[in-house]
Order: C-alpha cells, then structure tokens, then sequence
C-alpha cells in the first residue's frame, strides 16, 4: 500500500490537485492518501466553492498557516508539515504548481527522507524577480518525479542536469479539470447584474505586483484597459490586492466606467465552474495569470497576457496567447488586434486530453510494485 499525502496551498492548487485524487481514488487498495491544505491563500467562502465545483473530498488537515512575508510563510509551512510527516509517515509527497506551499513541503518531505513528486514540473519564466520562478528551481532540483505539461518543460529540465529518469511528460492537469467540468460549467446562467451577451465581452484577472503595485504602471494598464472597455464591456473578478492598491492610490473612476455597451463589470472572485462560463464565452481574455494562459488555449479563446514573460511559452507557439507586457499602448494595440481579426490559429499541446491525472498515478504505481 502506497501512503501519499497531497497537498494544496492556494487556489488554483485545487484545480491541479483534483483530477490526481479522482484517479487515485480508483485503486483504493494500493493507494492510502491524505489531502493536507496549508491555508497558504485561505478564503471560507472560495474554497468551500472550489470544493463543491470540483467534487474534491474537504481536507484531512488544515494547517492553516496564514498570509505573510514570503520568508514567515514558508518557515510556518515546514514547521507544520513536518509535524504532519511525523504523524502519518508517508511514502511519498504529491505537491502541485509553484506556490510557497509548494516549495516548503519539498524541502521539508527530503529532509526526512520522503520521496516527493511534483506535478507540473520544468516550467520556467527565466524571470527572478517572481517568487514562482524561485519555488520552481528549488522545488524541481529535489523531487524524485517530475511530470511535466509539455515538452518544452521537459527541455528545461534535461538542460539544468535533472536525470531523465526522473522526468514523465504526462500532460497537463488542469485541463483534465477543465475538460471534466466543461460541459457543467457551459450550463451555467452569467452572474446576475453583468448585462453581457456570450462572445460580446472580455474577461480580466489583475493581481500581480509587478502591475498593481506601482502608481504609474497600474493607472496606465488601468488607462489600457478603460480604452478597450469602450468597445467591448470588461468582466473583472477583481481580486483583493488589486483593489486595495486601486483604493490606495485613488484610481477608483478608471473602474467606474459602465454602460450598456461598454466599462467594466466588477464582480467578487468567482468559482471555478462560474469563471470557466465566462472564459469559454469571452471575446478575449486578459490575464496576469499562468494557468489561464493554458485554459485560454484549450477553449480556443485570444489572451493577452499582461507580463513580460511566461512560464507557459508553449500557449504562445501553440495556443492563443500572446506576452505585451504592461505598457499602455502595447495592450491596445493586442486588444485591438483581436477586436479587428478572427481568433488566431492554434493547436491544443500533446497530452493536453484529460488523461494526465491517470499517467501521474500509474507512473507512480509502476514504480512502487518495483
């Protein structure tokens, strides 16, 4: 019997981590699992959301560590999950994506001698300044399986010394998530209040510091995005930081904009099924978010991402997306590019097929019955 513990530590962890659970749970005589949540991004109201969308079983353990300096968040993780190492002994350690949770459960399960697996390996922006990036090498140079989304991730990996043993190109998780809801989600009526029609608006996600966090970038991504609103109504889920950095720098008006034709649509984050409604109907979809750039790709929608890079090239050589970064004038001139032409061309990635969750866990059995 293998023992794992998966773990989860912020939102979109649980996309990644559900399609691992449901295959897992189909061979409940060779696998014993746990689900630990770190409480690294802890909102009651989103996660119970997450949790009914997904169908995910609640968490065995909460280690409720809270917000912070990234150095106190990841110091609270270890100090807690090695308590829960030490309780459960588990063979191996399933963790997912890039957040601090991420990092601190790796370094923590190899320090007491257990396998670790990470699940959406090799991704790399080659940008420092991200915490993520840091979270990635750190956690990819200690793990003993490496299950990669594309082969570009597989390349990444090969070239920084990792042996190929050790890497499985299985496909990309959170498809698997999206591919299983999709018909659900595309059920779904839009949140009272939007007066939008499907395909007549975009979709906006904002909260990375490099974009909110200073004055003059925010008011001209903000200018930016108000241009765009003129034609086409914006959507914003807005999320906390971004709000709370709009409010402190008195940028309310840009987001004030509304009318029957255009402005902008603020709304409360929303659930995974109610958010992949409206990016499956969206005109465009703009983004300083990873997986959505993934996502966009597989529902065949155009995303503008605004950074200077990505993680995710393989969306830009083979998906919809494409990186402008955050200057005023190179957002406008990509929205619009997708208000004048058709959607790009593009092709959904290889293993990109629901299936990935499934060769994770063979993987990991093949493995064990050695």
């Amino acid at each position: 019997m293998l023992k794992v513990i998966n773990v989860v530590g912020a939102r979109p962890n649980f996309m990644k981590i559900a399609p691992v659970i449901d295959a897992m749970n189909r061979f409940p005589e060779r696998i014993e699992h746990y689900l630990v949540h770190t409480g690294q991004h802890y909102d009651r109201k989103m996660s119970k959301a997450f949790f009914e969308d997904l169908g995910m079983p609640r968490p065995d353990i909460d280690l409720e560590v809270g917000s912070g300096t990234h150095a106190e968040q990841t110091g609270k993780v270890m100090m807690a999950f090695e308590k829960v190492c030490g309780d459960l002994a588990p063979d191996l350690v399933v963790v997912v994506g890039d957040v601090n949770s991420t990092m601190a459960c790796t370094i923590t399960a190899k320090k007491l001698g257990i396998r670790v697996a990470h699940v959406e390996a090799g991704l790399r922006s080659r940008d420092m300044a991200m915490p993520e990036e840091i979270n990635r090498l750190c956690t990819d140079v200690l793990c003993d399986f490496l299950f990669t989304t594309d082969i570009l991730a597989d390349r990444n990996l090969i070239r920084e010394g990792v042996p190929e043993e050790k890497i499985h190109f299985v496909g990309n998780v959170m498809i698997d998530t999206l591919l299983k809801h999709s018909e659900r989600a595309s059920k779904l009526k839009f949140p009272d209040g939007l007066n939008v029609k499907p395909g007549e608006y975009a979709v906006l996600t904002l909260h990375r510091p490099s974009n909110v966090d200073d004055r003059d970038t925010l008011v001209g991504v903000l200018e930016a995005l108000s241009r765009v609103s003129e034609s086409l109504p914006i959507v914003f889920p807005i999320h906390p930081r971004t709000e709370k950095m709009v409010r402190r720098f008195g940028l309310q008006h840009y987001l004030e904009k509304q009318s029957p034709s255009g402005g902008f649509r603020l709304i409360e984050p929303v659930g995974y099924l109610d958010f992949l409604h409206l990016n499956m109907n969206a005109k465009m979809i703009l983004t300083d978010s990873g997986g959505i750039q993934e996502e966009a790709t597989v529902l065949g929608v155009p995303c503008i991402t605004l950074r200077f890079n990505t993680e995710r090239p393989i969306t830009c050589e083979m998906g919809t997306n494409v990186i402008v970064g955050n200057r005023k004038e190179d957002i406008l001139s990509a929205a619009e590019r997708v208000l004048a032409e058709p959607g790009r061309e593009y092709q959904v990635p290889d293993r990109w097929d629901g299936r990935a969750a499934d060769r994770i866990v063979q993987v990991l059995l093949d493995h064990d019955a050695q």
